[in-house]
Parts: structure tokens; sequence; C-alpha cells
């Protein structure tokens, strides 16, 4: 949530893509950053005050909401404002995180460590169903490969399934080149496209994408955002492959 003017520009446009498609669409925003590279990195621009602004946007476009939470205790104080609470992918395996997002009640999305097999996060799954919370999905992100590269494994999306909840393929995220000198995430957003239509073609649920109107100028993640108006190009290539494979 960098300043509501953009936030809601990009809930907008996104909304009637997904409408025009008939996709399900959830708005997500980080009220905090709380894993930057470096030490002046932008985090916020005050919890109470985003988290305001995404309950505001949800309820204008009468659209759920998501925003990522870093620690036990912010999960009560988060879900007074969203629908669902995202687990970072570094933060998956914290076991006090993953319960206090279980017993809020909310939907967790729980995003797969870089570190983490797909086999192994059925314990991150077990961890939120443990509270009575069944509405846990996961989301895939790659695997890291040396310090400065992930790699997207084909296989991730079916192995994930076999834990018998909803998938997510995290398009933009996965083509980050993390861990650079200068404190600044790099990645190749040309990669976007591929990876999308890479994870609908092997049974992804959904898309996590990250778009801004101009990258360049983004807050956070501005090498990896997909710029807004190529959205709606994949999202249709997506949804013709779903459909082909539906058809079958």
């Amino acid at each position: 949530m960098e300043n509501p003017d953009t936030a809601l520009h990009i809930a907008q446009t996104v909304k009637t893509i997904c409408d025009d498609l008939e996709i399900d669409y959830i708005f997500k925003a980080s009220y905090r950053k709380a894993n930057r590279s470096r030490l002046d990195s932008f985090t916020g621009i005050g919890d109470e005050e985003a988290l305001k602004y995404i309950r505001q946007i949800g309820k204008e476009l009468n659209v759920p909401t998501i925003t990522d939470i870093h620690e036990s205790h912010e999960a009560a104080m988060a879900a007074e404002f969203v629908d669902h609470l995202q687990i970072p992918a570094f933060l998956c395996r914290q076991t006090d995180l993953l319960l206090a997002a279980g017993r809020t009640g909310k939907g967790v999305n729980v995003k797969k460590g870089q570190f983490v097999s797909p086999e192994a996060m059925k314990f991150a799954v077990e961890k939120v169903q443990s509270t009575g919370n069944q509405n846990v999905w996961l989301c895939e992100r790659g695997f890291s490969f040396g310090y400065h590269d992930l790699i997207v494994d084909a296989t991730a999306i079916t192995r994930l399934k076999k834990h018998g909840v909803p998938v997510v393929m995290d398009c933009t995220h996965s083509v980050q080149k993390p861990n650079t000198t200068h404190g600044v995430t790099g990645g190749d957003p040309e990669m976007i496209e591929t990876i999308a239509l890479s994870a609908i073609s092997t049974g992804a649920d959904g898309f996590f994408i990250e778009t801004h109107p101009n990258p360049a100028e983004a807050q956070s993640d501005p090498h990896t955002m997909l710029q807004l108006d190529k959205l709606r190009g994949i999202m249709e290539k997506a949804m013709r492959v779903r459909e082909a494979l539906n058809n079958q």
C-alpha cells in the first residue's frame, strides 16, 4: 500500500478484467513490508492507515481482500480489516504464526518457502487446520537455486495439490533474482506470462500477480511487477488454456 489512489486504480482495473473473464478476484496489498533487503527501503504508510485503505477498497469494489502478516500478534489485528491472511514464504514454518492465522477463522494463504519441498508443505497445512480452520490454500513461488536465482519446477503444482487444498501460482515473485549486492531484488518480468501459462496448464487454481501502472516507480518489487496494461492479455490466454483443458 504505497498510496490509496494507486491502489484503487489497480484494483478497479484488475476487477474489470476479472469480471469480463468471469474470474474471482481477491485484492491484495501489504499494509507493511517487513522483509525488505535494505534498512532504508520503503516499508509502508502506517499500519492502521494502510489497513483502513485496504478495507475501504474492498468495500467500494465489493471484493474480498488479503494482506501479509509477519508475526503472530499481527493476525488478530489484521483480521479485523481483511477477509484473508497471507503467510510469507520465508515464514511458512513459523508454527505460532500459522496457528494465530488459523485461529482468526479467516482464509489463510501460505506461500511455499523457497527452501521447502512441495511434500513438506503438508505440515504447514496441518498447523492451520489444527485450529479448526479448513480454509487454507498454498502458493507456489519457486525454489532457490544458488544465491541469486529461483527455479520454477513444472511438477510443483501437481505435487502441492496432493495436500487436498487449493494451489495458487505466484507468477511475479517466482521471477525474482534475490539477494543482489545493491540491496534491491532483481527479476525478469518477461517470464511472468510463461510462468502463468505453465501453471494453469498443470492445474493451478489461481494466480498471485503483483501489478502496477508504472513498475519502475513502484515502492516495492519494481523489477518483478507486471505492468498493468499487460495483465488482460495474459489472463485471456490463461483462460483459453483452462477452457481447453476443461473441455477435454
